[in-house]
């Protein structure tokens, strides 16, 4: 079976989004994510691709946190399988405004709460006023169906979709991985953005990338090394998971700390 994307790619691509709305919006002061890895046959010898796969976060195991980047963008937060709970938060720097985006979301099962700050950008006029809470979300208001995260597995980087991916797959010694991986395959091209792959052409079905396991058997880092394309830089795609079963618990806010979202909120990931 094929993995399919997970939500930090929806996220990034939320947040992106939503900052690129407001910056057409703001003011200067003045002016006008499936299923499980496939497991090896029955009595065959796991191979190296084997290994990485069985390595991928599962539904079934314990908390940890994640962290990622690719060429513009990074994340951080948490996961909890048992809560079908997740935490993650991005931040986008728009250069020219100075204004940075500071988005996070929490999912627990099929509730849905949000976080915004905005840093930077003074003289600027036009940017929501929001609580400092998190802000409870009813799906129904949201015009995009991808407007805010939803609980759909513990590998929210993608690392599974990527690694089913691999066309070549050697073992370097002390739990390290290197090949390469055809990113026009399977639900790994839905990892980079369309714009991404269509300037990447026939350098996608070979991207080199590097792994490693942790001593505990769960895999730590994955590292995509994508080649520069069309106006794009080289940079790198890094997931990464630690603290696994010691992480904090992903549980859903209360009290003074949480509020059901005001119209703002909704105006904002509408666009």
């Amino acid at each position: 079976m094929t993995q399919h994307t997970r939500t930090a790619g929806r996220l990034r691509r939320v947040v992106a989004s939503t900052a690129a709305a407001l910056a057409a919006t703001v003011l200067v002061a003045g002016c006008a994510t499936g299923s499980d890895p496939v497991a090896p046959a029955t009595g065959a010898a796991p191979t190296p691709k084997d290994a990485l796969l069985a390595a991928v976060p599962e539904d079934t195991d314990g908390r940890f946190r994640f962290a990622g980047k690719d060429s513009d963008t990074d994340l951080s937060g948490l996961v909890d399988p048992a809560a079908k709970g997740v935490e993650l938060t991005m931040a986008v720097k728009d250069a020219e405004l100075g204004l940075t985006t500071r988005m996070t979301f929490r999912v627990v099962s099929e509730q849905v709460w949000m976080k915004v700050k905005f840093t930077g950008g003074e003289g600027l006029t036009g940017l929501p006023k929001l609580p400092d809470r998190w802000l409870e979300l009813d799906r129904a208001k949201l015009t995009d169906a991808e407007a805010a995260p939803v609980w759909d597995g513990a590998d929210v980087g993608n690392a599974g979709p990527l690694i089913e991916a691999a066309t070549a797959v050697e073992e370097k010694g002390d739990r390290k991985y290197a090949g390469t991986i055809d990113l026009t395959a399977g639900a790994a091209a839905e990892v980079l953005e369309a714009e991404q792959m269509t300037a990447l052409g026939a350098a996608a079905k070979a991207v080199p990338f590097t792994a490693e396991v942790g001593p505990d058997g769960n895999l730590s880092r994955l590292t995509l090394q994508v080649p520069a394309a069309g106006e794009r830089k080289a940079y790198a795609y890094v997931v990464e998971y630690s603290d696994y079963g010691s992480a904090p618990q992903v549980t859903a806010p209360t009290g003074a700390a949480a509020q059901k979202a005001p119209k703002a909120a909704y105006d904002l990931l509408n666009g």
